[in-house]
């Protein structure tokens, strides 16, 4: 087991059972981005980082015609996330495995060379070489791929106290926000010829960024005004 993999299970060995119910106050956004996938019919939707399952779960029931999967570093994780997609009946559509997020190999794992749809969902900002995440699953799109990203922004909008208190919050639990990543995706478009469309959400609470091969009227990277 990688050092990675044995913190992340000691970290979410007890924490993954109340994970859903304690971080669904604060890791907003995720719906959204879920929302706004809409991969084909017939597609595919990776997660990385897939955590409990939620997301996927989620994902799942809304394109009932696309086949997901999920991707982990942690088993303590994955066996949560096994349990999460079981009871929801979807063990037929959802596949999941334990692997890097930094270097995978996903026809050996899931028997498939790329994705209509990556998700990393409030997971870069806590894997030490998230950038080295980006350029990896951007490596992993198909064509007229998408990758969603939604994470902690730099909260420029939030009053300082609540910037204050909510960052000694995340940090008690090793979460760091990427004050780069909107710069860290466009570079990482930019490197495999991708678009790139990055919004600031909620007055910089959250940003999202979607690097995509689908071709656009602008194309190259941008990032449009804060939402």
């Amino acid at each position: 087991m990688s050092s990675a993999a044995s913190a992340m299970d000691r970290m979410y060995r007890r924490q993954r059972h109340i994970y859903d119910a304690s971080r669904k106050f604060y890791l907003l956004g995720r719906d959204r981005v879920i929302d706004a996938l809409a991969p084909p019919a017939g597609g595919s939707v990776l997660e990385i980082g897939c955590g409990t399952g939620r997301n996927l779960v989620r994902i799942a029931r809304t394109y009932p015609h696309s086949l997901c999967y999920g991707l982990d570093v942690s088993a303590a994780m994955l066996d949560t996330a096994s349990r999460s997609v079981a009871r929801a009946g979807l063990s037929g559509r959802v596949r999941l495995a334990c692997a890097d997020a930094t270097d995978f190999d996903p026809r050996g794992l899931f028997g498939r060379p790329a994705f209509d749809r990556i998700v990393i969902s409030y997971a870069l900002s806590m894997i030490p070489p998230w950038e080295a995440v980006l350029s990896e699953a951007t490596g992993h799109l198909a064509p007229c791929g998408e990758l969603h990203v939604v994470d902690f922004g730099g909260q420029e909008g939030l009053p300082v106290p609540f910037r204050a208190m909510l960052n000694r919050w995340l940090a008690a639990f090793s979460v760091t926000p990427r004050l780069a990543m909107p710069e860290a995706m466009i570079a990482a478009a930019s490197t495999r010829g991708l678009d790139c469309a990055v919004s600031q959400l909620y007055r910089g609470y959250a940003v999202h960024g979607v690097l995509s091969r689908q071709p656009s009227s602008a194309q190259g990277a941008r990032v449009p005004a804060a939402i």
